[in-house]
């Protein structure tokens, strides 16, 4: 594997820590800013917002321009945007702050995604990815339990300026350690032919529906798992960091997987997470929650490398485009989850309804993938008559 998709996945950490901290954050900010925790959940959806529109428009607009160069831009601006947020005095400087660090953030990861493929042969596509989205598996271990605790002990403002610090590392792995190359051969027209394929779209669907499975029960874990279940807030960052243990043991597992059987590997990632939330809506024992939080890890990153080869087995020849268009159909999901697992909370159902609509929308789910493999069997048996 080549040592520039490694820096690429460290780069990786810096912004999934900043994206997926915020689960662990939400008290403590929501009472600094005197907002609701569904209300503070929703800065969680500002910033995927900000990669569902930020992702393909900054593809396009970076397809022709030197990879390298457009990578540390990028992070540059990420990490203003961190020195900002830690200064911000209302709720809505940081909610703009949220969506502009997802714009750079949405661009960094359609060019690294594209990088990344450029990088390896075919058939190491899907172990290439895992390393990438591995970034976000180590942000979940060791970034996400780090900036809750910096969060808790020295304020959430602290945590926000240790992901500048830490975007700021990258940045210079970045500049020394991946080769300079440019999309200069790319047509735009080609790529946005992209849209016209169906396969794209159901693959696209299967991710949004997935990763709002995710994110429905996720961005309210700290709140579900002291509130209902009695674990002690003091508990709360060592139970992110098991969830990215899990994470960890499911993006190994996956990216080797999905390169032999994409279709199981989701099927199996799904079945997973399905126990894994039912056991969170039932349940009001502290330890039996911390165990399904960490098979839930393991779930959900499983399915990431199976998901994202999907899509690009189904784009053909549009690489950076699509690479865009997962992240966005992935950002799709993190906005519409936290915002369904917010109403359900504001209903009066309390904090187990957000592991009910996880359910929901991973049934959702299973009904779009078992589409999306009945249209690729018919297309496999019309390849193989022709």
């Amino acid at each position: 594997m080549p040592l520039a998709v490694f820096v690429l996945g460290l780069s990786v950490f810096a912004l999934g820590t900043s994206e997926f901290m915020i689960t662990g954050l939400l008290p403590g900010m929501a009472a600094d800013l005197q907002v609701s925790i569904p209300d503070a959940g929703l800065l969680i959806s500002a910033f995927a917002v900000g990669m569902v529109v930020g992702a393909p428009l900054l593809a396009i607009g970076t397809l022709r321009l030197p990879r390298r160069r457009t990578l540390l831009a990028l992070l540059g601006v990420f990490a203003v945007t961190h020195v900002v947020g830690a200064l911000a005095g209302s709720y809505a400087l940081l909610f703009a702050t949220r969506v502009i660090a997802a714009l750079a953030c949405a661009g960094f990861w359609a060019v690294a995604l594209a990088t990344t493929i450029a990088l390896v042969p075919v058939d190491r596509r899907g172990r290439a990815m895992a390393v990438l989205v591995g970034g976000l598996t180590v942000a979940n271990i060791a970034g996400v339990p780090a900036g809750t605790f910096l969060g808790q002990h020295a304020g959430w403002r602290t945590a926000f300026w240790a992901v500048a610090v830490v975007t700021l590392v990258a940045v210079a792995g970045v500049a020394l350690l991946v080769p300079e190359t440019t999309g200069e051969a790319v047509s735009v027209r080609g790529e946005l032919r992209l849209y016209r394929r169906g396969r794209v779209w159901l693959a696209l669907g299967v991710i949004a529906l997935c990763q709002a499975m995710i994110f429905a029960a996720f961005s309210y874990l700290a709140p579900l798992l002291t509130e209902t279940d009695g674990l002690a807030e003091g508990w709360v960052p060592g139970v992110l960091a098991l969830f990215g243990v899990g994470a960890l043991i499911g993006i190994s597992a996956g990216g080797r997987l999905a390169d032999r059987r994409p279709f199981a590997t989701l099927y199996g990632c799904l079945a997973l997470a399905l126990a894994a939330l039912l056991v969170l809506a039932l349940t009001t024992d502290a330890l039996v929650a911390v165990g399904a939080v960490m098979v839930f890890g393991v779930a959900a990153f499983g399915a990431n490398p199976a998901l994202n080869l999907r899509a690009f087995q189904a784009a053909g020849d549009a690489p950076t485009l699509v690479g865009a268009s997962t992240t966005s159909a992935f950002n799709v999901g993190n906005t519409a989850g936290p915002w369904l697992g917010g109403v359900a909370i504001d209903a009066g159902f309390g904090f187990p309804s957000v592991a009910w609509t996880g359910i929901a929308l991973g049934v959702a789910t299973l009904a779009a993938l078992t589409v999306a493999a009945a249209v690729q069997r018919s297309d496999d048996r019309e390849l193989v008559a022709v």
